[in-house]
């Protein structure tokens, strides 16, 4: 199914120059995703701290946007300049998982948004990460089949940042666009299930 990972790899190709500066200055895989969790804690200190205000609300795009680029980054650097190591696998996946938690629970501090909505579409985010690892553990590959993987959710909640940033707090609004990501992370955990068996079975 379609999912903004696809285009991940003419991202890639954007940011391989930046990328090989990076590893001729030194920059490691393992400090770039450290990096990428860091600015998410922070921002996500920063809406739940300010919660509902305009600045932190904004930043949101900007900030997953810039998270995205390191996540595609560290991968370069890991793949493509001899930085792979078992620690920068647990970082990564951890790192996303904590990434994700730090910046989108503070939404359901948020009056005219439902805290059951946004809590269950962390929990399914995780579950969906944690699915797509399985794929490794059986035996196939690591999955990231969509609709709604990593990117995916960066632009649900961007997006809602930049609405509730402009004002607009209809319930109703943040219900549907919620409740949508909530039935699709659903839709996630199963694709990426039945396509690690299926790529098991094949193998």
């Amino acid at each position: 199914m379609p999912s903004v990972y696809q285009l991940k790899s003419r991202f890639q190709d954007l940011l391989r120059p930046l990328c090989r500066s990076l590893a001729a200055a030194g920059i490691t895989a393992n400090q770039v995703t450290l990096a990428a969790l860091g600015l998410s804690v922070l921002e996500g200190l920063a809406l739940w701290l300010f919660a509902g205000a305009f600045l932190p609300l904004l930043l949101l795009p900007v900030v997953l946007f810039i998270r995205m680029g390191l996540n595609a980054i560290d991968g370069m650097l890991a793949r493509e300049h001899d930085q792979k190591s078992d620690l920068g696998a647990v970082l990564n996946e951890l790192g996303d998982v904590l990434s994700d938690a730090a910046l989108y629970l503070p939404f359901a501090l948020l009056p005219f948004v439902s805290g059951t909505l946004v809590v269950g579409l962390v929990v399914l985010a995780v579950i969906g990460e944690m699915t797509g690892v399985i794929g490794v553990q059986i035996g196939a590959s690591r999955r990231y089949d969509g609709p709604f993987g990593k990117s995916d959710r960066a632009v649900l909640f961007g997006l809602c940042g930049l609405l509730m940033a402009f004002g607009l707090t209809s319930p109703l609004a943040y219900q549907i666009l919620f409740g949508a990501g909530l039935a699709l992370a659903a839709l996630t955990i199963l694709n990426r299930a039945r396509a690690a068996i299926e790529k098991k079975r094949s193998a």
